[in-house]
């Protein structure tokens, strides 16, 4: 346990300290070129009715998540064998990939930059790198809000909940989390061709985030109030609006924001062409503004280490 909590401490300091360097190689670009494979063949398989699809999209979960835990769960065991300071090394190294701390708050500060210089166009091109909605129409508010969004929410997916897995079976099972967040993000959609092919894909990533959710908006307020934020009115609308979203999960991060930023949040969004009506999250206190990205980056920061050291020592509490 102590030599996974020393991979997952180094980990989440050179996650600190380089964020994802452009062009090394990534398991979640491996993981996503592996989907892509079996879906075209999966496909080719099953039959396109409603139960074929359900069928190949749980085939396919299994062939991707499985591996992502076996694999680096077998070969960390083999180079125990050889030095344990081999798999530390091997250990940290996975474990820094897992995570997504510098990385989610460098790209948002890109949006924050364009903005601040006023270039809308360069604004929008920023943070369409980012959120999966359409950004062409987004004036300066609806660009700020979409980069406050996706901080917000992957404040959850790509470090709280990494670190909640990391932290209870090291990088395999970290591993093994990012499989499955990969494949809700490429395959879990309610429209076609995904609506029945991607639906165990996007149950099962409920249900592994539903407790890393939950413990991530709970950390934000924290970090909030250390913040001198407004901690009781985010508690009072992560109660009110953390379901105001097709999925349990994603508004549980989303609402602890708005309320601490005293900002209203989500709302009506273009994808692909499509406008899908959404709630709105939170009160529309004031205007959101630039500044908030700064805001919300600093509230991702100060949480990621509130759930280092809660998650790491609750580990040392384990019997495993």
């Amino acid at each position: 346990m102590k030599w996974r909590l020393l991979a997952l401490l180094i980990g989440f300091c050179i996650d600190l300290a380089v964020g994802d360097p452009p062009g090394l190689p990534h398991p979640v670009v491996a993981m996503g070129r592996q989907i892509s494979f079996w879906e075209k063949r999966l496909r080719r398989l099953f039959p396109a009715t409603p139960a074929g699809e359900k069928a190949a999209g749980t085939l396919l979960w299994l062939l991707v998540a499985l591996p992502a835990l076996l694999v680096p769960a077998a070969v960390l065991w083999a180079l125990g064998l050889i030095s344990p300071w081999l798999r530390l090394a091997a250990e940290s190294l996975l474990c820094w990939q897992v995570l997504a701390t510098r990385c989610l708050a460098t790209e948002a500060m890109k949006v924050y930059r364009a903005l601040q210089t006023g270039d809308l166009t360069q604004a929008r091109q920023a943070v369409s790198r980012i959120v999966g909605r359409d950004t062409a129409r987004l004036d300066e508010a609806g660009v700020t809000r979409a980069a406050v969004e996706t901080v917000a929410e992957n404040s959850s997916d790509g470090v709280i909940a990494p670190l909640f897995f990391l932290a209870l079976g090291g990088a395999p099972l970290g591993l093994f989390y990012k499989a499955v967040n990969t494949m809700d993000s490429m395959l879990g959609y309610i429209d076609p061709p995904y609506t029945y092919f991607g639906r165990t894909a996007a149950k099962l990533d409920d249900v592994f985030n539903y407790i890393p959710a939950r413990l991530s908006a709970l950390l934000l307020l924290a970090a909030g109030g250390l913040m001198g934020l407004d901690p009781a009115r985010g508690w009072k609308v992560f109660r009110r609006d953390r379901y105001k979203h097709a999925s349990p999960n994603s508004a549980q991060t989303e609402a602890a924001c708005a309320g601490l930023l005293g900002v209203r949040l989500a709302g009506d969004a273009w994808y692909k062409g499509v406008l899908h009506k959404k709630p709105y999250i939170g009160d529309d206190i004031r205007p959101i503004a630039p500044a908030d990205i700064p805001l919300v980056c600093r509230l991702l920061y100060l949480a990621a280490f509130l759930a280092l050291v809660l998650l790491g020592g609750g580990a040392l509490l384990l019997p495993f």
